[in-house]
């Protein structure tokens, strides 16, 4: 039970942040809309983890998902859903993260000056399959 309420709680992170972020790409706050994007990203692989029984307490959920597929621990039909977010975890891992909420030190580039618009449809295309594809393996679970 302690699970289904964490991985339900996972999904409401993940859709109020993808809520935001379409408010923030609708007002063309484009460093918001990918932070959110990622916040969205992030949840989506930490539910998968914790549907496998892996720990949620990581900000790269991406390596121990690409783990699990490589040790098979993973049906295929998972294996291929799963294969289908890692390139959306690992595009948006933790660095892109940081961009967003620091900008880029090394070149004294606020994060404002960062992201533009395509970046914002980028980012929030990917947090919606992400939204979609762990919706899709948490039913295969069941």
């Amino acid at each position: 039970m302690v699970l289904k309420q964490n991985v339900e709680y996972r999904f409401e992170l993940a859709r109020g942040f993808l809520n935001e972020a379409e408010q923030d790409y609708s007002q063309k706050r484009w460093r918001a809309c990918v932070a959110a994007s990622i916040m969205v990203i992030e949840n989506t692989g930490l539910i998968v983890l914790m549907l496998f029984g892996v720990s949620s307490f990581t900000h790269k959920p991406g390596v121990h998902l690409s783990q699990l597929i490589s040790e098979g621990t993973v049906a295929d039909e998972i294996a291929l859903l799963v294969k289908e977010l890692l390139p959306e975890l690992e595009k948006y891992d933790s660095y892109q993260k940081m961009l967003a909420k620091y900008g880029d030190e090394s070149l004294c580039k606020l994060p404002w000056d960062l992201f533009h618009e395509q970046e914002g449809l980028m980012a929030i295309e990917s947090a919606r399959k992400c939204i979609r594809v762990s919706s899709e393996i948490a039913e295969l679970v069941k």
